[in-house]
């Protein structure tokens, strides 16, 4: 027995529930600048939610079984291969910069927001719901009071300087010492055909302030051909 218009009814409501849950995901992370915004997100629930409707309804797909044979399905399986495909979309969000990596919020974002795609297709509407809400709680609320906690921002800065100026590199940590004492050095490099030195710190600053602060100092140190600073942002 196949399937017919008869049965789209039956299919509209999770498709608009995962249409709905999707950009209400996908609005936070587009208001936020990321590439993977409003719509990569509808898509994701959408796509998640037809393929488990499909899976859930194997019996009603156009196929003859064997006389005497019953059909078993599990859906389960449609849910793991429909995850386990959204983890090379995932990892499509996640780069890195400097020693930063940046993305991981909205990889995890587009996992859950198909998982949930998947609870809407299986018909967990109330399972799906919860975990919509609970997903943009965590997203927007958690970040609103985030903002409002006094904090350290973790940056990673990378220095360069002369290599002719053998003292320039006590200047740029006595530069960093005053705005923290806990400065970490990760490498050291030769650049510039072996004209410049490049260091790279990772250091705790208080917000945009400190991070306006290490610029000053850093332009004001004799030797510093350049630097960038790569504040942890996801």
């Amino acid at each position: 027995m196949g399937m017919d218009m008869t049965d789209l009814p039956d299919f509209a409501l999770p498709l608009l529930a995962a249409v709905l849950a999707g950009g209400l995901i996908g609005f936070e992370r587009e208001w936020r600048g990321r590439a993977a915004g409003f719509r990569t997100h509808i898509l994701v629930c959408l796509a998640s939610a037809l393929l488990m409707e499909a899976a859930v309804s194997q019996g009603m797909w156009r196929f003859a079984p064997l006389a005497e044979t019953e059909i078993v399905s599990d859906p389960t399986r449609m849910a793991h291969g429909v995850l386990t495909g959204i983890g090379f979309l995932c990892a499509g969000v996640i780069f890195r910069a400097g020693f930063s990596i940046h993305g991981l919020t909205t990889a995890a974002s587009l996992w859950i927001t198909s998982a949930i795609g998947l609870l809407f297709g299986a018909g967990l509407f109330a399972l799906g719901a919860t975990g919509t809400v609970l997903t943009a709680v965590i997203l927007v609320v958690l970040r609103l009071i985030d903002m409002k906690l006094p904090k350290k921002s973790v940056v990673d800065a990378e220095v360069v300087w002369r290599r002719a100026d053998p003292e320039a590199e006590g200047r740029i940590e006595a530069a960093l010492a005053g705005l923290d004492r806990a400065r970490r050095a990760d490498r050291f490099e030769l650049v510039d055909r072996g004209d410049s030195m490049r260091r790279s710190f990772r250091l705790k600053l208080d917000g945009e302030a400190g991070l306006k602060a290490l610029a000053t100092r850093l332009q004001a140190v004799e030797g510093v051909t350049g630097y960038r600073l790569d504040p942890r942002d996801d």
